[in-house]
């Protein structure tokens, strides 16, 4: 009897310590942030992903006989190029004591491993000046980042050897064009690198010839303010959204407004994305602040359609490449993807980030998606095979 009630008593104990086992087996897993997942000390407004920017090297004669056997596949060449490979972040606390640093960042994100680098491989301070606004040169020539009242070119600073890092370095070039202007809220790049739009707090856009910037055109005001831009694939249009009203299409040959895109109901729009489709034509998306997306024909410049992607507020957006994907970012830290066929939601991550996303940015082969938040976080999420596997 007694062996018994020592057996009996003993069991609640064991299933107890069992239980708080598991327990604290979960409560380390929730801590645990995923290998995609990096916080950095600097609230981000922006992200990008870095252009192949790789020095030339030599090659001797016999190479060029066997290109076409040893021709590198795209897993091969993504391994053996890790510039390719490379998210660019920028942000801080902006002026004042606040301690939170202002700084322009590069991580390195490893694709065979989902994971991105513990710490940036290159970090460069911008002392109290805030980087609110970036584009990334497509060319790989450099970038260009907005502050309060002037923007700054900086130029790409790769480290030679057997494992190179990407840095960044600010030019001693001068954007003449673009000092003292006040801050610029939306800096675009046409998909040759030849054309730079900017657009200003003060409503004023401004598109220039790259990279001899001179001027092509000089709106003012374009809107009250000018919030978003994103140029058309062939370089033809660029489109221009406000904190409200219509969004209007911009002619770039004839520097002349081509039409205007107005919202219905109590749209407002906060995003902006040409796209590809099948037939080698392009339409637009607009995203609505209330959560659907807007669909806009590019030759009548008339609305296809609406549809609602997600419950709450959407304050980032991006298109993929191959056009086959939307992805929006929400005040609430998720991240929606939408399969752009259909317009159905394909995959949700849940609080990606604890704060609202600020910047969405997919790779140009379109296998990853970058995202970025004012909660210092930064995070790579793979989109290769997704409909098998989900996204990571």
């Amino acid at each position: 009897m007694k062996d018994r009630s020592i057996s009996t008593a003993s069991t609640p104990a064991i299933t107890r310590r069992s239980q708080s086992q598991k327990r604290d087996l979960k409560s380390r897993m929730a801590i645990e942030p995923p290998s995609n997942y990096q916080k950095y000390g600097v609230p981000f407004y922006v992200a990008a992903w870095a252009p192949d920017v790789r020095k030339s090297q030599p090659r001797d004669q016999d190479d060029d006989d066997d290109d076409q056997s040893k021709a590198p596949t795209e897993t091969e060449s993504a391994q053996s190029h890790p510039n390719q490979n490379h998210v660019v972040l920028a942000g801080g606390g902006g002026e004042g004591r606040s301690g939170v640093p202002n700084a322009i960042l590069v991580a390195q994100f490893d694709p065979a491993s989902v994971s991105l680098s513990h710490q940036p491989v290159a970090k460069l301070d911008t002392g109290s000046d805030l980087p609110y606004r970036m584009a990334v040169h497509p060319g790989g020539d450099g970038l260009i980042c907005s502050f309060p009242n002037s923007c700054r070119w900086f130029e790409w600073d790769e480290e030679s050897g057997e494992d190179p890092k990407l840095g960044l370095k600010q030019s001693d070039r001068v954007l003449d064009q673009l000092v003292d202007v006040g801050q610029q809220l939306a800096l675009a790049f046409n998909k040759e690198g030849s054309v730079l739009a900017a657009g200003g707090e003060d409503g004023k856009l401004r598109v220039f010839k790259w990279p001899g910037m001179e001027i092509i055109l000089n709106e003012a005001p374009a809107h009250t303010t000018v919030k978003q831009l994103d140029f058309s694939p062939d370089g033809k249009f660029l489109v221009s959204l406000g904190s409200s009203g219509p969004g209007r299409v911009w002619d770039i040959t004839s520097s002349t407004v081509a039409a205007s895109l107005p919202p219905e109901k109590d749209e407002v729009f906060c995003a902006c994305r040409f796209s590809l489709i099948s037939d080698g034509n392009y339409i637009l998306y607009i995203a609505d602040k209330s959560g659907s997306i807007v669909t806009w024909n590019t030759t009548t410049w008339k609305r296809i359609g609406s549809k609602t992607i997600a419950r709450d507020i959407i304050c980032a957006f991006d298109v993929s490449a191959d056009g086959k994907l939307l992805a929006c970012g929400t005040t609430q830290g998720d991240l929606v993807i939408v399969n752009s066929t259909r317009m159905q939601i394909q995959k949700v991550v849940k609080k990606a980030h604890l704060g609202f996303v600020t910047a969405l940015s997919f790779s140009r082969d379109s296998r990853a998606l970058a995202s970025a938040s004012l909660d210092s976080s930064a995070r790579v999420s793979t989109l290769e095979d997704e409909k098998k596997t989900g996204l990571k």
